[in-house]
Order: structure tokens, then sequence, then C-alpha cells
């Protein structure tokens, strides 16, 4: 039987740690799409994409807002951004908070990401984003002594996850990023 707390299945994650002291390249997992611009505007979206995951694949039409010369027919660009930083933030918090024994029983966050267009039009020189914000709601979680997490605690973890997190790490160092044709 596996140990799950949370929804997270703690024995698959020291399984991929034991694998990764072992040999650190196993911890390197790469992401990769091929995507297609859509000249049809009755099938409203602007691109799409085929991403694979371990148990299928997920086809992913992505249209921009009106203002960004779309159609707002989809999900645009930067709330697939938020979206996976949401995510990914949330999973590494919740993966620590499991991996200290913490149950919960609630949890729901909001996220804020505001996006200033004015360097995308050539406008000024202003930063595109200056962040993204959460608001995370634990509800009453459950624990005795150390599993217990109060307030202190929690405020804790959640910056450990905002050290660890993948998509936190990537939004704040520089990724290279090479683009060259065919």
């Amino acid at each position: 039987m596996s140990n799950k707390v949370n929804n997270i299945d703690l024995d698959k994650i020291q399984k991929t740690i034991e694998s990764g002291h072992k040999d650190s390249q196993f911890l390197k997992k790469p992401i990769k799409l091929e995507g297609e611009w859509n000249f049809d505007i009755q099938k409203g979206y602007q691109f799409k994409t085929e991403l694979a995951y371990e148990k299928g694949k997920e086809v992913i039409e992505i249209d921009s807002p009106s203002f960004l010369g779309g159609s707002g027919n989809r999900l645009g660009p930067m709330g697939y951004c938020v979206v996976g930083i949401t995510s990914c933030f949330i999973n590494t918090f919740v993966s620590i908070l499991s991996s200290h024994g913490i149950k919960l029983n609630k949890l729901r966050i909001n996220a804020e990401c505001n996006v200033n267009f004015a360097k995308t039009f050539d406008i000024s020189d202003e930063p595109i984003t200056e962040g993204i914000n959460f608001e995370i709601d634990v509800g009453k979680n459950e624990g005795e002594g150390d599993n217990f997490a109060d307030d202190q605690k929690l405020r804790k973890l959640i910056i450990m996850a905002e050290e660890r997190c993948p998509a936190i790490y990537s939004m704040s160092h520089i990724i290279k990023v090479s683009a060259k044709l065919k």
C-alpha cells in the first residue's frame, strides 16, 4: 500500500529522490512540444499543440485576447503561463506539506499576475510583469505535535515552496532561449 498524503504519493517521491542520488541525470526531464500556427480564422484559435504525458496526450488550442489581435476564443498564452506557474507552485507546496506529515482537508489558491503590454507594443520599456501573487486558503489541517501546522509553520513552508518550485525558479532566473529557422 502506498503512502499517500493530500493526494501526493510520498513513496513515488522517495523513489525519485533515491534514483536522483544514484544518477543525477535521472532528475532531468525534458518537456517537448510541436506546435502549429493556424491561418484559418473559422477554427477559432491561433496556435495548436499536442503535449504528451505519461498516460496520454492533450491537444491545446490557444487564442490571444482581441486586444492582442486574436479573437479571445480560447485561453491566451499568458493565461497558460499563470496556470502553469500556479499549479507548479501549489503542487510543490502540497508535496512539502505532505512530506512533513501535514494533512489538509481544504486547499484553494487565488493567483493574480498583472501583465503590462507596453513593451510588447514598443510603447515603453516597462517590465512586462512585476510578479505573481498567490493567496492560499489552507483551511483547517490535521496533525498533532510536529505534524500540526500553525500559520507560522505554514508561512515557512510557503517560503520553502517558493524556493523549490521549478516554475518560480524559471521565472526568477534567466532562461536561455535559442530560436532559429529550420
